[in-house]
């Protein structure tokens, strides 16, 4: 049993030896020659990647250790997704100063934002309601009533002693006459007796 276990033990020992000195190399040449940028970083995983999948392991991992990409003209840009805008940055990561100038850029713009929606909402309640009144003034039959006055008003009677307006005079002989002067004869006649009375 202890001979079985130590050819085990030497056959793995020198799989490991072998699979450590495939490796070797390609450890070797990336920690001397490390990329600058994402750039350099994503040109390297692309020569070195054996697979689809490892290169994008690989190009997964240059975005992480880099967040600035090259400019055509030199220097570096950072794009904010919060704000979905650029900055452009010194280097191929932004400084805490250049974080720090982006952050106060995102509080600004986040001011910005909520202004504008502060607006937006104000200017839709005063438009709904310029609409509502725009309707009320169309609809028909809305609106303050309206006041119908003769154009020829009959003079008033005019009121003698006691507030009771005066018989007037009729020179025709209308049934409306004759029963006003027959109304008015009767009321003469009891509004004297009642006051002769007391």
């Amino acid at each position: 049993m202890g001979r079985k276990f130590k050819t085990r033990a030497l056959t793995l020992a020198v799989f490991c030896l072998l699979a450590l000195a495939s490796i070797w190399p390609g450890v070797k040449w990336w920690s001397s020659h490390a990329p600058r940028d994402y750039e350099e970083c994503s040109e390297n995983a692309e020569s070195i990647a054996s697979s689809k999948e490892e290169r994008a392991t690989l190009v997964n991992q240059c975005g992480v250790q880099f967040a600035g990409r090259r400019k055509m003209g030199g220097g570096y840009t950072y794009y904010d997704f919060m704000q979905n805008r650029h900055f452009d940055i010194a280097g191929p990561n932004p400084s805490p100063e250049e974080l720090r100038q982006i952050d106060l850029q995102y509080t600004i713009y986040l001011d910005t934002q909520r202004q504008e929606a502060i607006s937006a909402a104000l200017a839709k309640k005063q438009n709904e309601q310029i609409r509502a009144d725009l309707e009320k003034v169309q609809q028909p039959g809305v609106g303050p009533p309206l006041v119908i006055t003769p154009k020829n008003v009959p003079p008033t009677a005019a009121k003698g002693p006691g507030g009771r307006p005066k018989a007037q005079h009729c020179d025709d002989g209308s049934l409306s006459c004759s029963f006003s002067k027959f109304s008015a004869a009767i009321r003469n006649a009891f509004g004297s007796s009642s006051k002769a009375k007391p």
